[in-house]
C-alpha cells in the first residue's frame, strides 16, 4: 500500500472526526518522524480572543491520532486508534493559529509498540504533542494511545 499524502490524512481527519473540519484542522506537515497539524485561530476563538482550551485540546490529541494513522498505514497495518488517557498543560494563552506538532519519540518504545501490536492485535503508546505560541510551548500534552484490530 502506498503511503498516505497529506491530503489524503486530512481527508480521513474531516470524514472520521466531522469536528476537525468545523475547527478548521489541516495536515501541514510530515517528516516521517513527526507530523503538524494546523488550525485558524478565527474557528477556535474564545472570549478573551486567543484560542479555546478545548480547540487546543482537540488539535494536540488529534497531532498523536494522525501520527499514528500514518505510521500504521506506512506498515501496511490498520487498526482503531482511541485516546485512553491524557494530560495537558496550558502554560500560556495561544494568541495566533494553532500548530501542533507530535513526534514518535523513541524510535525503541514505537518498534516495541508495533511488535506488541502484531503479536496480540491491541498495543498502548505514550505521545507527546506540543503547541508554540512563538518560540515557547504554549501548550504540552502527552496522550496514552489505544490501538487495536
Amino acid at each position: 500500500m502506498p503511503a498516505i499524502t497529506l491530503h489524503d490524512l486530512q481527508n480521513k481527519l474531516h470524514e472520521q472526526i466531522p469536528l476537525t473540519k468545523t475547527i478548521g484542522i489541516r495536515v501541514t506537515d510530515y517528516s516521517g518522524e513527526t507530523l503538524t497539524l494546523s488550525a485558524p485561530l478565527q474557528n477556535n476563538i474564545n472570549h478573551k480572543s486567543t484560542a479555546f482550551g478545548g480547540s487546543l485540546y482537540s488539535v494536540a490529541v488529534l497531532a498523536g491520532w494522525g501520527l499514528l494513522y500514518t505510521k500504521l498505514n506506512e506498515l501496511d497495518l490498520s487498526g482503531h486508534i482511541v485516546i485512553q488517557q491524557s494530560n495537558v498543560n496550558y502554560l500560556q494563552p495561544v494568541k495566533s493559529d494553532i500548530i501542533a506538532t507530535c513526534s514518535v519519540g523513541d524510535i525503541t518504545t514505537f518498534e516495541r509498540f508495533i511488535r506488541t501490536f502484531n503479536k496480540k492485535g491491541m498495543a498502548r503508546i505514550k505521545l507527546a504533542s506540543v503547541i508554540m505560541q512563538g518560540d515557547e510551548a504554549a501548550v504540552e500534552f502527552e496522550g496514552s494511545y489505544v490501538v487495536h484490530v
